[in-house]
C-alpha cells in the first residue's frame, strides 16, 4: 500500500521549489537529490532508497554560504558526483559585493557517507595551466561524466562585451578540482530558439547509451522560452574535437500550454528501481512570472519517463 501511495507521477510537481534538480544514483542503489534552494544560501542533500521516497526524505544542509567574499551569494545548481574515489559537490557562487561574479567551486567529502561526512572547500575549479580563458567570466552549471576511463567537465561561461553570450565548454579533468586540457567550445546559441530574451546555452546533462553520448542543455531566458536542446557524439570519438558533436536543429523539449508546464529545462538523468530511464527537470506551472524571474521560487522539480527512437536517440514528450 505504501508503494501505491507514493507512486511516481510524471510531468507534475515532484519536489516543489527546487530548481536545477540533480539526482545521482550510487552503486549501492541509494538515490541522492540536490538542487538550487529558493534562498540561494547553501547546499542541501536528500537520500532515499527510491525516487518515490525522495520528496519526503529529510533534507540536510551540508554547506552554507560565506558572509562575504567568494561563495557568499547566489549559490546555484549543485551537483553531487562520486569520482576519483571520493564524493564531490560542484556548484556556482557569486560574491556579496559583486553578485554577478559567478564562478565554479568544489566541495570534497571527508567520509564515505555524503550525508554524514564533513564537507571541506577545495576552492574554485582550476583550469589547465596553459588555459588563459576558462573561469575568468560568469561561469556556472558544471556537470561531469566518464568515458573510456577519462572524466570530462562541461560548463557554461559567458563571453563577449555588452550583452554577453552563454556558451558551453568541455575539458578533460586532471583531478577533481582541476582541468587537464584547455577549454573547447562545445556549442553556442546560434538558433532562434536559443536566443529568446538572452542568448543562452547552459545546464548541461549527460546520458550514454549504445555507444552514443548525449548532452542535453537549456536555452533562452528562464521563463516560458526556456527549453532543452541536445548534442550527440560517438563514445569512440575525440570528445575534445567540436566537429565530433552534432547539434539538434530544434529543441527536444519545450513549454506545453495544454499541460500548464512552462520553461522545462536544467535537467539530469537517472533510472528508477525498475530500470526505466527518467528525466529529472525543473519547470514552472504558471505562464506569467510574478516579480523578478530569478527570485521567483516557483521552479519545481519534475520527472518524466522517456523512450528511445529507432535511431537510438532519447525522445522527450509530456
Amino acid at each position: 500500500m505504501e508503494q501505491n501511495k507514493n507512486a511516481l507521477k510524471y510531468n507534475e510537481v515532484w519536489i516543489a521549489q527546487r530548481a536545477d534538480p540533480y539526482v545521482y544514483r550510487h552503486s549501492d542503489g541509494k538515490y541522492y537529490f540536490t538542487a538550487s534552494l529558493p534562498e540561494y544560501d547553501g547546499i542541501a542533500l536528500r537520500c532515499a532508497d527510491s525516487l518515490e521516497s525522495l520528496p519526503s526524505a529529510e533534507e540536510k544542509m551540508v554547506w552554507r554560504k560565506h558572509e562575504s567574499g567568494p561563495m557568499s551569494f547566489h549559490i546555484w545548481a549543485p551537483e553531487l558526483h562520486y569520482l576519483f574515489g571520493k564524493w564531490y559537490i560542484y556548484f556556482a557562487a557569486g560574491e556579496r559585493d559583486d553578485v554577478w561574479k559567478i564562478r565554479p567551486y568544489v566541495l570534497e567529502c571527508q567520509g564515505d557517507d555524503p550525508m554524514q561526512g564533513e564537507w571541506i572547500e577545495k576552492g574554485m575549479m582550476q583550469c589547465a595551466d596553459e588555459d588563459e580563458f576558462s573561469f575568468r567570466a560568469f561561469s556556472l552549471d558544471a556537470t561531469i561524466f566518464e568515458n573510456k576511463g577519462k572524466y570530462y567537465y562541461i560548463w557554461a561561461e559567458k563571453v563577449g562585451v555588452g550583452r554577453q553570450i552563454s556558451n558551453l565548454y568541455i575539458g578533460e579533468m586532471e583531478a577533481a578540482n582541476k582541468l587537464k586540457t584547455v577549454q573547447v567550445l562545445l556549442c553556442t546559441p546560434d538558433y532562434d530558439w536559443e536566443r529568446k530574451g538572452f542568448w543562452v546555452n547552459e545546464g548541461p546533462a549527460v546520458i550514454k547509451r549504445n555507444g552514443k553520448i548525449f548532452v542535453t542543455y537549456s536555452a533562452s531566458d528562464t521563463g516560458i522560452n526556456y527549453c532543452m536542446g541536445m548534442l550527440t557524439a560517438d563514445e569512440d570519438a575525440d570528445l575534445l574535437d567540436p566537429k565530433m558533436w552534432s547539434k539538434k536543429r530544434y529543441p527536444v523539449l519545450c513549454s506545453d500550454e495544454d499541460l500548464g508546464i512552462y520553461g522545462p529545462g536544467h535537467n539530469s538523468f537517472t533510472k528508477d528501481n525498475d530500470g526505466n530511464d527518467i528525466l529529472v527537470f525543473h519547470a514552472r506551472t504558471e505562464r506569467e512570472i510574478v516579480g523578478n524571474p530569478l527570485y521567483n521560487p516557483n521552479r519545481h522539480a519534475m520527472l518524466m519517463k522517456f523512450d528511445w527512437n529507432d535511431e537510438g536517440e532519447p525522445v522527450f514528450h509530456f
